[in-house]
């Protein structure tokens, strides 16, 4: 069975994905494709396919990675009825009062502390003095 997926490219940190039809069985970075539709770029958020091509293969039951349909699906190619897209994820925080965005101001409790701190030294030592 064919399969449309993403193969990453690019230097490390520095990712770019090729849109390529490939045997299900192997894996991406086998090298050996049957098809390359075209390229994606995360970064500027660009994508250059072949739309007839993708056309073609869909048609004849390639399936698309979610990724991949994702992606089709933004570029203006139909996607068949039978390829499901995945819902966003819905994720619900553990603990949301952990986070930091939701403790109380701490900030203003931490610089009263050092400054009434060094204003209790500087007294201790001019008691010393005299």
């Amino acid at each position: 069975m064919l399969a449309i997926r993403m193969q990453r490219t690019g230097r490390k940190g520095h990712a770019m994905f090729r849109v390529v039809v490939q045997e299900s069985r192997l894996t991406p970075t086998s090298g050996k494709v049957v098809a390359l539709l075209g390229s994606y770029d995360p970064h500027a958020k660009t994508a250059t396919l072949d739309k007839e091509k993708a056309a073609f293969y869909l048609g004849n039951g390639a399936q698309p990675s979610d990724r991949a349909a994702r992606l089709l699906k933004s570029e203006g190619i139909k996607l068949p009825e039978w390829v499901k897209l995945s819902e966003g994820k819905t994720g619900a925080t553990r603990n949301p009062d952990k986070l930091r965005k939701n403790r109380p101001d701490e900030a203003k409790t931490e610089a009263e502390a050092p400054a009434e701190a060094a204003e209790a030294t500087t007294s201790d030592d001019t008691a010393s003095d005299a």
